[in-house]
């Protein structure tokens, strides 16, 4: 599959838009009239003198910089949303009234809302005794008192980290006031009774967002540590904040994409990705790496890691030190990994069975050819793991027992309680999704998905981002995780929506209705010994979820529960010493009894799971060369699957 071609580079757009700001500058100077002779002013002292005659010559020179910069920065962002503008005008699919369907939800609760009138007075009592209570305390402050705040950020909220916020008696104010009306209006959808719970969680996320939108770090008028930097820098920051906008724009092609780090800094191969190895086998699905080995003998079981098509592999080696892959090499195991193809328009009806079929089955299969062996170990990261989990269904159905065991990251059978994605999957939002891929030839765009993401974390993965790079000037910091997460691949049609409407809308899999290749799947039929890790902050699979789908096989299960969430929650290698997790060789009916009578160690998890892993892995055998097995090497790792850009 040929390279798409790319966005242009984000240093490109700048200078397009330095140079269309310097030109209308320029036009609108020689457009001026030759000014009138000035008439004689009056000395500084003298009385009539204007306030600007009166500041020194460096203050007059700062305030006269700062207009200018204004001025342009103002001529900047009107270029750019004009621009932009033309370019949504051509794409009126794109302009949606109501983008999140969240109208008939919210017209539901604030329908029932007012239908308790009891409960809204006393809401707007409580909110206006609240004020009451911050006026008091910003009088009492005013005399000079120490006063305690009326509401603060929750813990982990980095919005309010200027010490202005706090020291400051005005920010001070805009914050708690902002603080008490967002909390106020969140916690009056939380308290509505009586709503389809779907219905009501889809307007608490829609107010989140909303709320989240509004606060006041968010604009420049009232963000302390903005206007700081504008005056410092003489008006300088907020021209280069809306060049930064202005070349966003033009990156998305009339939409906005926040850069989230240097996407020049990071090249896959050169300094991420790295780990040495051969493409050994290839279809239209996929490429398979195996890695060199770093041993002098390794385990019988070769491992075959089968990552999520959403994202692309290298989450696994993004650097030698939190390499997944690099370790698994020290530990003596022979890996694998399916790098996914970034599917173009003519892939648009490759389904799920396809995926199996071209992927877990095709996959193991040149595993066991390449190293000689009848059986084959296997990790599936998140969707990943959704696929994995249907085919060892399939290979129940057919007493096919080639899979010796299995591990799943993050990965969720039962979508019962799947997390604010759900709330991206009724058929009004996957209607407008068919559109959309409809229109991009039958593929949904690797952008698109990146920022239903992004909305799941908005104000870490958005607003942060939007302040830093637009009210404040600056670049935003190289960070390999994030140029992988914004690396993004395309999504076949029919793939995507059979997983939305089977997995999310319908729960298939868990009710043991799903059918693949005309066979009724039933997890519990899988006798695989599974492994299964879960992180406890994970917003995209949470714990309660994957522990659900780990009740569901037929065999020996093990489930461990790792700290922080759904990327740094599994991507936590042991020379790091951050986080923890907990194990519990039991599975009661719930994950809060599990959790009840678990361990908790400090640290990675990863020496758990290798222990577990090495009594499924069979006994050492010599180290496997990946250029002297069945198949004639292909091209070097990472292989140019991943190199195919959205």
């Amino acid at each position: 599959m040929s390279d798409q071609a790319t966005a242009p580079p984000k240093a490109k757009a700048k200078k397009k838009v330095k140079a269309a700001s310097k030109a209308a500058e320029k036009t609108k100077v020689a457009a001026s009239p030759p000014p009138a002779a000035a008439p004689e002013q009056p000395a500084p002292d003298a009385p009539g003198a204007s306030s600007f005659e009166q500041l020194s010559a460096e203050q007059r020179d700062m305030m006269e910089k700062l207009s200018t910069n204004l001025a342009r920065a103002a001529l900047t962002a009107q270029g750019a949303i004009a621009e932009a503008a033309l370019r949504q005008a051509e794409r009126p699919a794109g302009l949606q009234p109501d983008p999140f369907h969240v109208a008939p939800a919210l017209t539901d609760v604030m329908g029932r809302l007012i239908a308790q009138p009891d409960r809204l007075v006393r809401a707007q009592a409580d909110l206006f005794q609240r004020y009451l209570e911050l006026w008091q305390s910003a009088a009492r402050r005013a005399g000079g008192e120490t006063v305690e705040p009326v509401v603060q950020p929750e813990r982990g909220d980095k919005r309010f980290n200027d010490p202005d916020w706090a020291e400051n008696p005005v920010f001070d104010v805009i914050k708690q006031s902002y603080l008490l009306t967002s909390n106020w209006l969140n916690g009056l959808v939380a308290e509505v009774q009586g709503a389809d719970p779907m219905t009501k969680r889809r307007v608490e996320f829609f107010m989140k967002m909303l709320t989240d939108a509004f606060s006041p770090s968010n604009f420049l008028a009232s963000n302390p540590a903005a206007l700081r930097e504008a005056m410092a820098s003489r008006g300088e920051s907020l021209v280069k904040g809306m060049e930064n906008f202005a070349a966003d724009l033009a990156r998305g092609g009339g939409q906005l994409a926040i850069s989230q780090t240097d996407y020049q800094m990071f090249k896959i191969g050169e300094n991420v990705a790295t780990a040495p190895g051969k493409v050994v086998f290839q279809n239209e699905i996929l490429q398979l790496l195996q890695f060199n080995p770093t041993t002098d003998q390794v385990h019988e079981v070769p491992l075959l890691i089968f990552p999520p098509w959403i994202n692309k592999f290298y989450i696994l080696d993004l650097r030698p030190e939190n390499s997944m892959i690099r370790w698994l090499t020290d530990q003596g195991f022979t890996v694998f990994v399916a790098s996914w193809v970034n599917p173009d328009p003519t892939m648009a009806g490759k389904t799920f069975e396809d995926y199996m079929h071209q992927g877990i089955y095709a996959a193991t299969d040149a595993v066991m050819a390449q190293t000689g062996v009848d059986r084959v170990n296997t990790v599936g990261y998140c969707i990943g793991g959704t696929l994995l989990s249907s085919s060892l269904a399939h290979m129940a159905a057919k007493n096919d027992q080639r899979i010796s065991s299995a591990t799943f990251f993050a990965a969720q059978q039962d979508f019962a309680e799947a997390g604010d994605l759900l709330l991206f999957t009724n058929e009004d939002w996957l209607a407008d999704l068919e559109k959309q891929m409809d229109a991009a030839g039958g593929v949904l765009s690797g952008q698109a998905m990146a920022e239903t993401f992004n909305s799941l974390r908005a104000n870490d993965l958005i607003w942060s981002f939007f302040v830093n790079n637009y009210l404040m000037g600056k670049e935003p910091k190289p960070f390999d995780l994030l140029f992988w997460n914004s690396d993004q691949t395309r999504m076949p049609k029919a793939l995507h929506l059979f997983y939305l409407r089977k997995f999310y809308g319908e729960n298939a899999l868990s009710k043991g209705e799903l059918v693949l290749d005309n066979v009724k799947l039933d997890l519990k039929t899988v006798k695989t010994p599974v492994y299964v890790q879960s992180s406890k902050e994970d917003h995209i699979a949470p714990a309660r979820s994957v522990y659900r789908g780990a009740k569901l096989f037929g065999g020996p299960v093990t489930f461990t529960l790792a700290g922080s969430g759904h990327i740094a929650g599994v991507i936590n290698a042991p020379a790091a010493n951050k986080y923890q997790h907990w194990t519990n060789s039991e599975l009661p009916d719930s994950v809060e009894q599990w959790m009840g009578g678990a361990v908790e160690t400090p640290g990675s998890w990863w020496p758990h799971w290798a222990q577990w892993l090495r009594a499924k892995s069979g006994g050492l055998v010599p180290a496997r060369d990946p250029a002297k097995g069945k198949f004639a090497p292909i091209e070097d790792a990472p292989g140019s699957y991943v190199k195919v850009k959205s």
